[in-house]
């Protein structure tokens, strides 16, 4: 089943990445001589989330890039999942493009994410978007379910022990319109008619329904020790300019950072622009205007 929706355009093409054995799906818009910019979709999301965004790049001259993280879409599934390794994956993808450092953008977990990455390798990071994923000392939802200080024994067992009672189950089947209004509960803001496309592309058609493409043995919360604030006290020492844009309207994915709340930590070459009225995927509710704030930012 393919449907449309205004604005929204699948990629010009797919190809797989190898990432120390885990094949990850790729995806562009755009010619592929123009120079590329990475875009990393959030937690228990896919890169068609950027089928609104993209082409507004790929159509201003970039060649935007994004693939559908480990476990998630068309992506294979991985024995345990991490934070580094989501972050190593996007790596892979970089350096499968091109030699060259370029622009990232990043929503949601794919937004911390990217901070990180230009932490760890600037080398490959010219400039970072970072589309509501901006740290706060609050707990981010598709990130850590609770503030975790060092890693604990009944913690290693209970994610271990979900693993290993995912191994033979399924996710919910239902039909296309019961998995939209089931991520409806999530993404309120959002439109039924855009959650149904998104369902077509996410989600397989088995015969007893269809079925989001995420690997069951992925739940919220991070594994190994995490707390919010690590990330704040380190956005001081990020080495490239960003441009962070939040959304102001709390959503039950979204962060609820503000920008009083991050500007104390912004580094040198470093701003945050508010949307009023918009919910956590602003690059879906208001893809023009994020589209054109990106592309003032890169120019």
């Amino acid at each position: 089943m393919d449907l449309a929706y205004p604005g929204a355009r699948r990629p010009d093409r797919a190809f797989h990445v190898d990432s120390a054995g885990v094949s990850l799906a790729a995806y562009e818009w755009g010619d592929a001589d123009r120079p590329p910019i990475l875009l990393a979709h959030g937690g228990f999301d896919f890169a068609a989330t950027f089928d609104l965004l993209a082409p507004l790049l790929a159509d201003a001259g970039w060649r935007a890039v994004s693939w559908d993280q480990r476990g998630h879409g068309d992506s294979e599934h991985a024995p345990l999942y991490s934070w580094d390794a989501d972050v190593r994956d996007a790596v892979a993808v970089i350096e499968s493009i091109s030699d060259e450092a370029m622009p990232v953008v990043g929503h949601s977990k794919g937004g911390s994410m990217m901070l990180q990455l230009a932490e760890l390798a600037p080398w490959h990071v010219t400039r970072v978007v970072n589309l509501d994923g901006l740290p706060s000392r609050g707990a981010a939802p598709d990130i850590a379910d609770h503030e975790r200080t060092r890693i604990m024994a009944d913690e290693l067992n209970s994610w271990l022990d979900h693993r290993l009672r995912s191994h033979d189950i399924q996710r919910r089947p239902g039909t296309v319109d019961e998995l939209a209004e089931r991520r409806g509960a999530m993404n309120p803001r959002l439109s039924h008619e855009w959650l149904r496309y998104l369902v077509t592309i996410g989600a397989r058609e088995d015969d007893d329904g269809w079925r989001w493409k995420i690997d069951p043995a992925l739940r919220l919360g991070g594994f190994g020790p995490f707390r919010p604030e690590w990330s704040l006290n380190r956005l001081p020492g990020l080495p490239v300019p960003m441009l962070g844009v939040l959304g102001t309207v709390g959503e039950p994915m979204g962060w609820g950072t503000t920008a009083a709340m991050v500007e104390p930590f912004l580094p040198h070459r470093a701003r945050v622009v508010e949307l009023d009225d918009t919910g956590h995927f602003l690059h879906v509710e208001r893809s023009r205007e994020v589209a054109d704030l990106v592309l003032e930012f890169l120019s």
